[in-house]
């Protein structure tokens, strides 16, 4: 029976080639979208969940209640780790930890190795589960003096990982030289960490390196906690509320425990209140991976209907001869199922030719691993598929009355007639939605990357200060200006692109409200980075080294002014941090934070004896060339470090990666949507076309031209897809206003973006839909009525 079974299927397949191929293509496409989707969804739910004591694990974040709003960031106290586990029993570990950041550098003789690393407490590894290859991790960080590095970074300084407990090791970093031991060797952190680095130091150390900044005041280092298993979150967080405000009674902070391994997926926080963070991209494409499966099977329905009429003779003579109507429904479940494995398995080609391009658009490592879940995931896919596609068309089929289908009095009722146009509505009003997605996702992109944002990010290259560069700076500056190309060359301490250092309290000015508090962002520079920048001044002049008394001058922007209410600034006080500084410039408001934020006060500080980077700018068109010789000059002035240098526009471009890359994924995304809704409109136009063959062909002998039956089957779809627009355009404008309102800056949605995507939609449906109705409209009518 079976193997009947199996050549009807076979037979049937033969003989509806081109129905065959579409539903191939359809479903294959729609579930190698959907086990793409899947790959990232997993990788994406994986992150930091890998930690054995996950469910323990905790990160201490901080509310700043300032006037207007609730400001949550994840730093604190460097004093807090250690107090909290002193007070609460419900403690089991605290650790305390602070990026090093890029800017250290590891040495040892003959080798200057840059790296990524982390201060971190005693507990570190007892907390966390980055496998230790050789140490004990109860002690490999108990004294201040030692260092635990990667297999990497071990390999990099020693060539080994072998037998390199006790050695010596020296970090570098902003003139500061130390001589650590190294005490232990971990696993390279896995790609499912959300913090990655190369080494791990005391946090010792670091409370050392503050000195006076070690204070319940200052933000400096992030707290990680073990609570015990039996602790309840809520009432602990009742508890911890007012821990730090208790210290210090200026202190405006009030901090809580999270989840350490929700904060990749839910790092948005809104006055205090976690309101999404990447989940929301998660829920996204997980929701377009069942929207697209669902038109796929929505298509199959459509052209297994469309050819009913072509079956129904085939229908019933097996029910005249005696089958019965469960042996005509397993049949057609199994031509569906059939067809969903057969697709499943393109499906499966596809990704794993695909899946290396894909990783370029995601920035991931995945890859298809031949493990049970993948199976389980596969098999369950595959099946709900194939059942999902072919329900319908089964029991739609097995249910004609052999008598009345014999005689040719097959009629479709007009609420199946709605239902099978209501999903062709559906489809291409995701369709549509795609298209406005896509190209306000752009716009928005093209407007992010082309707006002015008050400085100058093209043809700058930036690298840290390390070695002789360091010591001599100075000397470095003036002779890096005088290589040709280079048009300006200066140093920061900071960063100017979304990363710039903040600071609250601790101000005074004329007029302030002493109750006020506000926080202001702010860089330390050196003479010429305004100019390097292009900030244009809107009041008052830049640091000059005409003025000595400059290194107690600020400079500050247009938002900083309007806030303090300041009539004439120049010339006016400004009290910082207990110092007295004068005001001698006001900037032109720029964008030093993203454009997901508005510009709020900043100002600059003279530094130029303290910086972590030196930023030069180029002339344009001869960058290569000139890079080109600064490294040479870069490689003599300073021997055994490596010109590692990065592009300012770059950075800034990191700011929106997650954004470009949803960019990108749409664009794909919309055009599968497309593509398996015009199969779908096929579907349909090729149903009508059966349906309509008799009065096709009475209408051509009766004189009609093919022109005016192409109208007479076109017209009903013209008002499906303007039915599909009409619900579609509202929809998209709320969600792509909802995305847009991520940005303190943003496009306005243009009414011809919405035209526009509905023309797209009517341009392909009319030709999806011409194709079929010149094909009827063009057949035999000899042939039309005969083979009614």
């Amino acid at each position: 029976m079976l193997r009947h079974t199996l050549l009807l299927i076979f037979r049937n397949f033969k003989r509806f080639k081109t129905t065959f191929f579409i539903n191939l293509i359809g479903l294959s496409s729609g579930l190698a979208c959907a086990m793409f989707i899947y790959l990232w969804v997993a990788d994406e739910l994986s992150m930091d969940k890998f930690h054995e004591k996950d469910s323990q694990l905790f990160q201490v974040m901080t509310n700043q209640n300032r006037s207007d709003e609730i400001n949550t960031i994840a730093q604190g106290p460097g004093l807090l780790p250690e107090a909290l586990a002193a007070e609460f029993p419900e403690v089991e570990h605290a650790v305390g930890s602070s990026g090093a950041g890029d800017m250290f550098i590891l040495s040892v003789p003959g080798k200057n190795v840059n790296g990524e690393g982390q201060f971190a407490g005693k507990d570190f590894f007892n907390i966390f589960s980055y496998p230790l290859l050789h140490g004990n991790k109860d002690y490999v960080l108990a004294e201040k003096n030692s260092i635990v590095l990667s297999e990497e970074m071990a390999r990099a300084l020693f060539n080994t990982t072998e037998d390199v407990i006790g050695k010596m090791v020296e970090w570098q970093a902003r003139f500061i030289r130390q001589q650590v031991i190294v005490t232990g060797v971990f696993k390279n952190v896995t790609r499912h960490s959300s913090v990655q680095f190369d080494f791990v130091t005391s946090f010792e150390a670091y409370k050392e390196l503050l000195g006076s900044d070690l204070h319940w005041g200052n933000h400096n280092a992030t707290t990680y906690l073990q609570l015990k298993e039996t602790t309840k979150l809520s009432d602990f967080n009742a508890k911890i509320e007012d821990f730090i405000r208790k210290r210090d009674k200026t202190s405006i902070l009030a901090i809580f425990a999270k989840p350490y391994s929700d904060n990749y997926l839910y790092g948005k926080h809104e006055n205090g209140k976690v309101v999404g963070g990447r989940i929301t991209y998660v829920k996204l494409f997980s929701a377009i991976a069942i929207f697209i499966v669902v038109i796929a099977c929505i298509n199959f329905m459509n052209l297994a209907t469309a050819k009913a009429s072509r079956r129904i003779k085939e229908v019933g003579i097996k029910k005249a001869m005696g089958a019965p109507r469960k042996t005509l429904i397993a049949q057609y479940i199994g031509e569906s199922l059939l067809m969903s494995f057969a697709s499943m398995a393109l499906a499966v080609l596809i990704v794993d030719i695909l899946l290396p391009q894909f990783n370029v658009i995601t920035d991931k490592h995945l890859f298809l691993p031949l493990n049970g879940n993948l199976i389980l995931v596969i098999a369950a896919i595959t099946l709900f598929t194939g059942l999902l596609s072919g329900s319908y068309p089964a029991l739609y089929l097995s249910r004609f009355n052999p008598a009345f289908v014999l005689k040719g009095k097959f009629n479709v009722p007009s609420g199946e007639q709605w239902a099978r146009k209501g999903l062709v509505i559906f489809q291409f009003a995701l369709s549509i939605i795609f298209i406005v997605s896509v190209w306000v996702i752009y716009r928005q992109m093209e407007y992010v990357q082309t707006k002015h944002l008050g400085y100058s990010k093209e043809n700058i290259i930036y690298f840290k200060s390390e070695g002789t560069v360091e010591s001599n700076l100075t000397t470095f500056l003036d002779e890096l200006k005088n290589i040709p190309g280079v048009v300006q060359a200066s140093s920061m301490w900071g960063s100017v692109a979304g990363q710039t250092s903040f600071t609250i309290g601790s101000f005074d000015w004329k007029g302030m409200d002493p109750d006020e508090i506000v926080q202001f962002g702010h860089l330390g520079i050196n003479y010429d980075m305004i100019e390097l920048l292009d900030i244009e001044m809107a009041t008052g002049r830049s640091f000059s080294r005409d003025f000595p008394s400059d290194t107690t001058a600020i400079i500050l922007n247009e938002s900083a002014i309007k806030m303090m209410g300041l009539k004439d600034p120049v010339g006016e006080k400004f009290g910082l941090w207990g110092n007295e500084y004068k005001i001698i410039g006001v900037t032109k408001d720029f964008h030093f934070k993203s454009l997901h934020e508005d510009v709020t006060p900043f100002f600059f500080r003279l530094i130029p004896n303290e910086f972590s980077k030196v930023m030069v700018k180029i002339a344009a068109g001869e960058e290569k060339e000139t890079i080109a010789n600064i490294q040479k000059f870069y490689k003599k002035f300073n021997p055994g470090y490596v010109f590692d240098f990065s592009f300012l526009d770059a950075e800034y471009q990191a700011q929106y990666a997650a954004e470009q890359r949803v960019a990108v994924l749409s664009k794909y995304f919309a055009g599968l949507a497309i593509l398996i809704s015009c199969l779908g409109l096929f579907g349909l136009a090729a149903f009508t076309a059966e349906r309509r063959l008799k009065e096709i062909g009475i209408r051509k002998v009766m004189g009609s031209s093919v022109l005016s039956i192409v109208y007479l089957l076109s017209s009903d779809f013209n008002k499906i897809v303007l039915a599909a627009i009409v619900i579609a355009l509202p929809i998209s404008y709320l969600g792509t206003q909802y995305w847009l309102n991520n940005f303190a800056y943003k496009i306005a949605l243009e009414w011809w973006y919405f035209a526009g995507a509905g023309t797209i939609a009517l341009v392909i449906a009319w030709l999806t839909v011409g194709m079929q109705a010149v094909k009827a409209a063009r057949m035999n009518p000899v042939k039309c009525l005969r083979d009614d």
